[in-house]
């Protein structure tokens, strides 16, 4: 254990969702992801919007594995700048899920909740100068190449 916070996420640049139709034979599961994206273009728009699923935040508040910690589950959208280069915003919804702690409160569970968007936010510039951006958007535009070139639609959000 090297970091206090730990942030994990899969990033879904918003403009590159071109379909928002779901798939009659979605899970339930993928039905809901599905529409938290529409939810999120809806409100955010796609441009300089980036949605955060499959996401968690643990928090790490003594130097021990058994004992201190918050782990939060999240999901929603990072707003960057114009040129993406820094993160302008978060739009998150945060669940605490499980914690290590005997000590906790409501007043400081909700507390550290309320933190999870402005650690997501430093992370999210970490992700911006690491180039990880860079490498989701060329994943994204070599499946929406392949996509084109077998006729249309191959799925949803691949």
């Amino acid at each position: 254990m090297s970091r206090w916070v730990e942030i994990t996420f899969d990033c879904l640049p918003l403009r590159s969702v071109g379909r928002l139709d779901i798939p009659l034979d979605a899970s339930p599961k993928f039905r809901q992801h599905c529409e938290r994206v529409k939810q999120a273009i809806e409100k955010h728009g796609t441009h300089n919007s980036y949605y955060l699923y499959n996401a968690e935040c643990v928090f790490h508040l003594v130097n021990s594995d058994q004992i201190g910690t918050l782990q939060f589950r999240f999901h929603g959208t990072v707003l960057t700048d114009a040129e993406d280069r820094a993160t302008r915003g978060c739009d998150l919804s945060v669940e605490l899920v499980r914690e290590t702690c005997d000590w906790l409160t409501e007043p400081i569970a909700h507390w550290f909740a309320e933190t999870v968007p402005r650690a997501v936010a430093v992370e999210f510039d970490r992700f911006i100068a690491a180039g990880d951006l860079e490498k989701t958007r060329e994943r994204i535009a070599k499946l929406q190449q392949s996509a084109e070139s077998a006729g249309g639609y191959v799925g949803m959000y691949l």
